[in-house]
């Protein structure tokens, strides 16, 4: 394929995601098209195409790949789509699957695979069950700091909170720290940061670390880089070390659909069969609308020959 061939694909692309935000915005197929000198029918299958896309590789919170052909949908999931679309790559979309919920044998195993071939095996087994634990974003988590992590005594915070300065759509939520494996990488790897002076504090308190230093950090000590991600006015930001850092670690655990939107997908269905509800779920996910929930992952329902049993 020659450099124009490719070159027309990416100005296409970048034409339909333009045109995406558009629709989301609440402007009509007709305007759109008019617009660009292009037929109404062409921007309403471009636009649906890709929101499938977004969906399927990356995921939208309370939207799946059906919900996409409803133009009334995507705008209701306007701020999911936006968010799904900083992190969507669409030189990559070829290869990925779509999310599913992962048996816990198969999250297990994952953990094996990365710890044998990663080349920062604390380091990277902490992200990886993070996922698993809390359900947050990539984004959110090169947000987190030590503090939200850890008490000033340097025992794990339990009962934390997703900051509403370190949560995608603004909004203050519970973050819960219970989750052994999690424990168990995250204490090896902040005892490799004290050992390698990265992001010291005060003796004494928070593990010898600064509360306000972010709780991951690179291999040289140094944060994360966030940037803009967006027009001028928009307040969109991306973390594209740690979204390849997280690409990273799907490969190395070699699992089917493993991605950042299926182990959000696994810690719904975990929640469900420990009796929890949408609105339980949605709380802890940062996502408000019940339906929103049901659409993503619909709560398993028992049989009514189950619920009328009175064998006993």
């Amino acid at each position: 394929m020659d450099n124009g061939t490719v070159g027309g694909r990416r100005r296409t692309t970048e034409q339909t995601i333009q045109m995406l935000r558009e629709v989301l915005n609440g402007e009509p197929y007709s305007a759109v098209s008019a617009r660009r000198g292009i037929s109404r029918s062409a921007v309403e299958r471009r636009v649906k195409a890709l929101a499938v896309q977004i969906t399927q590789a990356v995921g939208v919170d309370g939207l799946q790949a059906e919900g996409a052909a409803f133009v009334q949908r995507l705008r209701a999931r306007r701020d999911a789509i936006l968010a799904s679309l900083e992190r969507f790559d669409p030189e990559r979309r070829g290869s990925r699957r779509a999310a599913r919920v992962l048996a816990v044998e198969e999250v297990r195993l994952g953990a094996l695979r990365v710890r044998s071939r990663s080349s920062r095996p604390n380091h990277d087994l902490a992200l990886y069950h993070l996922l698993f634990a809390t359900g947050m974003r990539p984004l959110e988590i090169a947000r987190l700091k030590v503090g939200d992590y850890l008490r000033p005594d340097g025992e794990v915070r339990r009962e934390s909170l997703v900051r509403a300065e370190v949560a995608i759509n603004g909004k203050e939520r519970p973050l819960l720290f219970a989750h052994r494996r999690l424990d168990e990488a995250l204490a090896a790897y902040l005892d490799e940061r004290v050992n390698a002076g990265h992001g010291l504090g005060s003796p004494g308190a928070w593990r010898g670390l600064d509360p306000g230093s972010p709780l991951f950090l690179d291999a040289a000590g140094a944060a994360y880089p966030i940037t803009s991600n967006g027009s001028a006015g928009q307040d969109r930001h991306v973390c594209r070390a740690l979204l390849d850092i997280y690409r990273r670690l799907f490969r190395q655990a070699d699992m089917r659909s493993l991605s950042a939107q299926s182990a959000r997908l696994t810690l719904m269905s975990r929640m469900y069969a420990r009796g929890a509800d949408e609105d339980q779920v949605g709380l802890v996910l940062g996502i408000a609308d019940r339906s929103a929930v049901r659409e993503q992952l619909a709560r398993p329902r028992a049989p009514l020959a189950q619920l009328l049993d009175d064998a006993e």
